[in-house]
């Protein structure tokens, strides 16, 4: 029997599910180690052999594929532990990421104290060089210069250098000519050039992800380095994947060059997942509900496609390469209940984290969370949690609950169902951020409830939406590391177009995408040599708006008229117009090569003959106190009905149906649930 395995790390817990050859699935959970994530990884990976009957050994020696989502280079970020770097620029514009674009979050406020800076201002270092636009030498590129810059970094004893010269996108040579020059001082150094990372127009955003790239790229390294050796010494052959902010993945020598690609790399797992779902029946509209320990997830799925996006903020840090969109919240299990600046209960988004973690997990935490809540509620069983491995600790949580109820001057079960109502309310006002505010009603959609902790949400979320049905896998907890396995590796590359024309002639329009995808494919064929899929995509713009919308070319012809009706179509349905009178500008062109792997084998879900409640729970809803039937998740028909209210549970997640719900089993392996 061979497996394929997908990891995902969270927050709080790192997720492993294993798919063996006849499609039989199996979860695996250990406690996340934020000091080295690799250390829960192969937890993680013990704990799934012992599921499935094998040692670590064995069931690495019949693994064919390993696929990995790491918050590595999040957490660098966001706790600002990444490498000291510096920047080497363009005369004149050192300062281009100070002044970002000219803008700031709160403009009218004239306190407002200027973004702590990624790369001190001291590190930021001048070379005489210029090019033009289109990638003519105006000044050629200084020796003198760049010897006295690179001096300067090799006193300053930096790790890491990014090489970011003006209108390098259109001619990368005095780049590339700089970063020979580092690495022959410096080896050892992590350099890593614009030109490389982002070879497109718009320098803030250009120099701000080479910058992250740059500061994120010798600790990702390190840690995926560290990862693949103990996979090696466990037994382990085989390539190790990782999942890229864009949904698809690569191997971890292109991670690791190109790290700041996997800044939302766990949390595009779980889209992936509402992607496959999606194909095999879900519903070709989902919204994804992601909750786990830390944080909740958001991103919506139309027409069975997940949505791209690009300019994401992570850690105050602009990320301009493709990346899912998806709305994240401090919303979590972990998420900490305490009093607001007016005295008001608020949640989150401090969280507890793996470690101590909520109060009830019993390592020391004495802060009120919202699964701390959800038990004080009834709607966890202490005895049953993760399946009986750990027994939660009901004292503890109704005694870290009490503290913020005194101060509350309210009961703790009244402060318990106050976190939990909040917390509902902050993720259905994500849910509106990513439906609504992009111009799509979600009471036509389902909501796709998944992670640890959505089960005991989502019924609320959604009736407050006025979403008709939710869906939630047997496999919840484990979903995101479930869709890494149905990824694909992905190569992409952009390049931006200066023409004295809005776009150039039809035959040097398709000679430029072509190229482009020659050059994808080229790429991805260094490490991957199966099936490949070309996809084309282009910015445009109006000819006098300041920002470009990407239009998919998948399917349109390579010409002018033709993407000019693309663009119309796509404009009128983001914005509910669009003017044909205009000309229509050409400002990036992109293409990416698609690596297909075989799908993976799916078994119908659902137990051969209904089941029944296996217990009763005392539990409070909104109308009091109520005695709810306990049903076994995994035990439930195919086709088999629960009226709600009762409670669903299974050995990693729990579901609360409120009165008036019905849920069904689905062969698919979802619990469909009707409002």
């Amino acid at each position: 029997m061979h497996y394929t395995i997908g990891v995902d790390v969270g927050g709080t817990f790192t997720d492993v599910v294993g798919v063996d050859e006849e499609g039989r699935e199996f979860l695996a959970k250990a406690p996340s180690t934020p000091a080295d994530q690799s250390e829960g990884v192969l937890e993680g990976l013990r704990n799934l052999a012992a599921a499935i009957g094998l040692t670590l050994a064995e069931l690495l020696e019949t693994t064919t594929r390993i696929v990995h989502g790491t918050t590595v280079a999040t957490n660098a970020l966001l706790e600002r532990r990444g490498a000291r770097t510096a920047m080497l620029t363009t005369e004149g514009h050192r300062d281009v990421t100070a002044m970002r674009e000219g803008l700031k979050p709160a403009r009218y406020d004239l306190r407002l104290p200027q973004p702590p800076a990624l790369i001190p201002r001291q590190l930021r270092l001048p070379v005489r060089e210029r090019l033009r636009p289109d990638g003519r030498v105006e000044i050629p590129l200084d020796a003198a210069s760049l010897a006295a810059a690179i001096a300067t970094l090799r006193e300053a004893e930096v790790e890491s250098v990014a090489i970011c010269f003006l209108h390098s996108w259109a001619a990368p040579r005095h780049e590339h000519a700089a970063a020979e020059a580092v690495r022959a001082v410096l080896p050892g150094v992590f350099v890593t050039c614009s030109a490389d990372v982002l070879p497109q127009i718009k320098e803030f955003e250009r120099f701000s992800t080479t910058a992250v790239n740059a500061y994120v790229g010798p600790v990702v390294s390190r840690y995926l380095t560290r990862l693949e050796a103990r996979l090696r010494a466990a037994g382990y052959i085989r390539p190790v994947f990782v999942i890229l902010s864009h949904g698809g993945m690569a191997p971890i020598a292109e991670a690791a060059r190109l790290a700041v690609g996997t800044a939302l790399s766990g949390p595009a797992g779980g889209v992936a997942a509402a992607v496959a779902l999606a194909k095999r029946g879900m519903g070709g509209q989902l919204v994804t509900l992601d909750m786990g320990g830390t944080s909740t997830d958001i991103a919506l799925i139309q027409d069975g496609a997940a949505t791209l996006g690009r300019g994401r903020e992570v850690g105050g840090e602009r990320i301009a390469l493709d990346s899912l969109d998806i709305i994240t919240l401090g919303a979590g299990g972990g998420s900490i209940a305490h009093l607001g600046a007016g005295g008001t209960l608020e949640v989150g988004p401090q969280s507890a984290g793996a470690r101590p973690g909520p109060a009830c997990y019993g390592h020391g935490g004495t802060e009120p969370t919202v699964t701390d809540a959800n038990l004080a509620l009834g709607y966890l069983d202490a005895a049953r949690f993760l399946g009986g491995a750990r027994l939660l600790d009901a004292a503890a949580s109704q005694s870290a609950i009490m503290g913020l109820a005194g101060q509350l001057n309210l009961s703790v079960e009244a402060t318990a169902l106050g976190i939990h109502r909040l917390v509902n309310a902050r993720m259905a006002d994500g849910v509106r951020v990513a439906t609504v505010r992009r111009g799509v009603d979600p009471r036509g959609a389902t909501l796709l409830a998944f992670g640890g902790a959505a089960g005991l949400h989502a019924s609320a979320v959604a009736r407050d939406l006025g979403m008709a049905r939710i869906a939630i896998p047997l496999f919840a907890a484990g979903l995101s590391a479930w869709g890494m396995l149905q990824t694909e590796l992905r190569h992409e590359i952009a390049r931006s177009v200066v023409s004295a024309n809005a776009m150039p002639e039809d035959a040097a329009l398709a000679a430029l995408f072509e190229g482009l995808e020659t050059e994808a494919r080229a790429q991805l064929a260094q490490w991957f040599t199966g099936e490949v899929r070309g996809h084309r995509a282009a910015d445009l713009r109006y000819g006098e708006q300041v920002f470009e919308i990407t239009v998919n070319l998948d399917g349109v012809a390579l010409n002018r008229a033709a993407l000019r009706q693309a663009f119309h179509a796509r404009h009128r349905a983001l914005f509910t117009y669009d003017l044909p009178e205009e000309e229509v500008v050409l400002v990036t062109a992109r293409a990416a090569a698609a690596g297909l792997l075989p799908p993976m084998p799916h078994r119908p879900a659902g137990a051969a003959e209904p089941a029944q409640p296996h217990a009763t729970r005392r539990a409070l809803l909104e109308g009091g106190w109520a005695e709810l039937p306990v049903w076994d998740f995994a035990a439930l028909a195919a086709g088999q009905a629960v009226p709600g209210p009762a409670i669903i549970e299974s050995a990693t997640t729990t579901i609360l149906l409120l009165p008036g719900d019905e849920a069904e089993m689905e062969a698919g392996g979802w619990l469909s649930i009707r409002l």
